[in-house]
């Protein structure tokens, strides 16, 4: 990598790692590791499920995601 756009490349993983830290680890106090290890694949599902986001319209990304591919198919479908 060059460096150029770098800083725009990493905000689609720190904004969601801040969401995890914020709601989730520094509001429980876990007495083990396999504790926090077994809460932060649900905080995930939450966040990427359930969790409305407002860059994407107060839907979740899971919805939204599952919206394109589903208008790419069928565009890909009338086009053969």
């Amino acid at each position: 990598m060059d460096g150029r756009g770098q800083s725009l490349d990493n905000v689609f993983i720190e904004r969601p790692r801040r969401s995890l830290k914020c709601e989730c680890l520094y509001l429980h106090a876990w007495e083990t590791g396999s504790e926090t290890k077994a809460a932060i694949p649900e905080k995930m599902v939450l966040y990427n499920y359930q969790h409305p986001h407002l860059g994407l319209g107060g839907k979740p990304p899971a919805l939204v995601d599952w919206q394109r591919n589903d208008i790419g198919k069928s565009d890909q479908q009338c086009k053969d």
